[in-house]
């Protein structure tokens, strides 16, 4: 078997390699000075230039429409899209690193290199054509995760997370390869791009392809936490530094969303055996929007109130999805997926951000009640916070009403109309939890936190997240255009 590679191939992957060359010198300067660890401040700018790089190529591969790896790579507006995504997230995941407690430790070379081979997995993820090629993606961001997570230097609650995370993962992975094994068997590839030829036919006429599929997409749902596959989250949040729980959290939505729309766009729910599997999905968005949600409004720890909003958001997100894989106007869910999640890793860095600030050793776990009084003291900070939770709650004109109204529009026009009607009242029940910490900031008098002296980098990257979730609000539709017009070649 020839396999042909070209030089044009590698330009494609550009980004990714050049996330992994930059994660290469902070190691290697280590090791040449007998296991001294290297100043942060150098580490992280060594970082910074390649994620620059590979933004900088991630840029110029805007308008590509090939394919790479014979095939098993695809390149188009998603890819770009979520490229640029991966790289602002790890960006500013890494800044909000440098400055803490948890993470800024003897380790620190370490986790960097794992974060940025992290992106780089996330990046596979969503640029993959082949399930194979996906599996492998999963495994390289997982991987780095677990070993992320661990790091910590909160030495209880950080284990068992990493323990937890890479146990319940590695039975996903499981259950996903068991999937492609069957696809495999009853369609004879892998490529996405051939499976949506025959897919919505072999779906109807094969119970071993269903089942395939059924258990890659129960796969991809453990990885961005769809009920009732959603335990691991609350936990390995609120174990995991915080910096790591904010790239996490923002990272790994934007690359399984970005696959699993991939998995959608063979239009293998347009099958007349399909029926069932819509239905389940149709429940198991309506179920993980209502748990995470009334999950959160039961949490008194700000971490794992987040944690159980990343699980309701999550809900949100498959609905677009769902609208994507159905009917004639797939790009409509697509292009409302593709914003949300733009504007879900804003927020969610943000509000992790806030978090890093105050966060006075690796164990401290802030309370909703804790943050009584703090526009008082920190003003600046207080109406960030509100800002992110605001667009959280989806309250106009912040990115967060925008991205729903796209997906429950989507959703409608599909002839979701349940779900959406659900969705809307799921986002109405998250509003109490998320205007909850607007008021005890606001409205109750208490001691305020004492932020640490320094985090100027943390103060930088919660500030230009509360304007952008303001400012690509407001600008709503050229980005949504912009989107749209990206990926509508996929449906």
């Amino acid at each position: 078997m020839t396999i042909n590679l070209s030089v044009i191939d590698f330009i494609l992957i550009s980004p990714a390699v050049a996330l992994f060359l930059a994660s290469l010198l902070p190691l290697s300067l280590k090791a040449f000075r007998p296991n001294r660890e290297t100043q942060p401040t150098t580490v992280i700018l060594w970082a910074l230039v390649g994620l620059v790089a590979s933004g900088g190529m991630a840029i110029a591969n805007f308008g590509v429409s090939q394919t790479a790896f014979e095939k098993a790579l695809v390149f188009d507006g998603l890819s770009s899209w979520s490229s640029i995504l991966i790289v602002v997230s790890t960006a500013f995941g890494l800044l909000l690193a440098k400055e803490s407690l948890a993470t800024n430790t003897k380790q620190f070379s370490e986790l960097v290199f794992l974060i940025l081979n992290a992106a780089a997995g996330m990046m596979l993820v969503a640029w993959s054509n082949d399930l194979i090629m996906l599996f492998i993606g999963i495994e390289v961001m997982s991987l780095c995760l677990y070993l992320a997570v661990a790091l910590s230097l909160e030495q209880r609650l950080a284990k068992e997370a990493a323990f937890k995370y890479f146990v319940l993962g590695s039975f996903a992975s499981a259950i996903f390869l068991y999937g492609v094994a069957f696809i495999f068997g009853t369609s004879g590839n892998t490529f996405l791009l051939e499976l949506s030829e025959v897919g919505s036919e072999l779906i109807s006429t094969n119970r071993l392809f269903l089942f395939g599929v059924v258990m890659v997409v129960v796969g991809l749902a453990f990885k961005v936490s769809i009920f009732p596959f959603h335990d691991w989250t609350p936990d390995v949040y609120q174990g995991s530094a915080t910096p790591v729980t904010a790239f996490m959290a923002a990272g790994v939505k934007v690359a399984v969303f970005v696959s699993f729309l991939r998995v959608m766009a063979t239009q293998i729910l347009n099958g007349e055996r399909a029926e069932d599997l819509i239905f389940a999905l149709e429940w198991l968005t309506v179920l993980t929007m209502l748990a995470g949600n009334i999950a959160a409004i039961l949490q008194s720890s700000v971490k794992r109130m987040l944690a159980y909003s990343s699980v309701a958001h999550s809900g949100y997100v498959l609905m677009g999805v769902l609208a994507a894989g159905v009917g004639e106007q797939g790009e409509l869910g697509a292009s409302g997926v593709l914003y949300y999640v733009l504007g879900y890793a804003v927020m969610t860095l943000g509000s992790f951000g806030v978090l890093s600030m105050f966060e006075k050793n690796e164990g401290t776990d802030l309370e909703v009640t804790d943050l009584k009084g703090l526009a008082s003291r920190y003003p600046i900070a207080a109406l960030c916070l509100s800002l992110l939770l605001l667009s959280l709650a989806g309250i106009p004109p912040t990115v967060g009403f925008f991205g729903k109204f796209f997906l429950f529009s989507a959703a409608l026009k599909q002839g979701f109309f349940w779900v959406a009607v659900w969705g809307v009242l799921s986002s109405a029940i998250s509003v109490y939890y998320y205007l909850r910490p607007i008021v005890y900031m606001y409205m109750a008098e208490g001691e305020p936190l004492q932020a640490p002296a320094g985090r100027q980098l943390s103060k930088i990257v919660v500030t230009v997240c509360a304007i952008l979730v303001v400012v690509v609000g407001l600008i709503s539709n050229p980005v949504y255009d912009a989107i749209r017009k990206s990926v509508a070649g996929m449906f």
